[in-house]
């Protein structure tokens, strides 16, 4: 194998990994880097062993985790009513928590929707249950991209195999 395929191998399973860290860090971008890193290698190999309908699935998945990423924590939000601000907060929040490592991503939104919610409507029990609605949507939607992101890449890996 020459030096070019390898550094083609390298960068395709760098973006998988990138996109599979990204299903847990809201700013890394998790679905087109995963979905990046199966195009490469489907390329590398010609589509010969990772074809088109191979990727057509994936990119199905791809979209899917996109809409899981844009939908879980506005539906837990929403099922409490939740303010603007909470929504605005629970974003904050996330971006906030992410300089504060693991338990500032797992804290952040939940602080920040409730911060926001009792910023608007001055009530802090439905604060509490607007930020723990936030944040359930927001810990169900992380595992469910997790899941397709892991089944993609075995979808991947399995297309590679056979």
């Amino acid at each position: 194998m020459e030096f070019a395929p390898i550094a083609g191998w390298v960068l395709a399973i760098l973006l998988m990994l990138a996109g599979l860290v990204g299903t847990i860090l809201p700013l890394i971008p998790a679905a087109p880097l995963l979905f990046g890193g199966f195009l490469l290698g489907a390329w590398l190999d010609q589509f010969e062993r990772v074809g088109w309908i191979w990727l057509g699935v994936l990119l199905i998945l791809t979209a899917l985790m996109a809409v899981v990423d844009f939908v879980a924590a506005a539906l837990g939000a929403k099922r409490q009513g939740a303010s603007r601000l909470a929504m605005v907060g629970a974003a904050l929040g996330t971006v906030v928590g992410m300089f504060l490592g693991l338990i500032g991503l797992v804290i952040g939104p939940f602080v920040g929707a409730v911060a926001g919610e009792w910023a608007a409507s001055g009530d802090r029990v439905r604060a509490g249950k607007v930020g723990l609605a936030t944040w359930l949507g927001m810990l169900l939607g992380t595992v469910a991209k997790l899941v397709l992101a892991l089944m993609m890449i075995a979808l991947f890996a399995f297309a590679w195999a056979v």
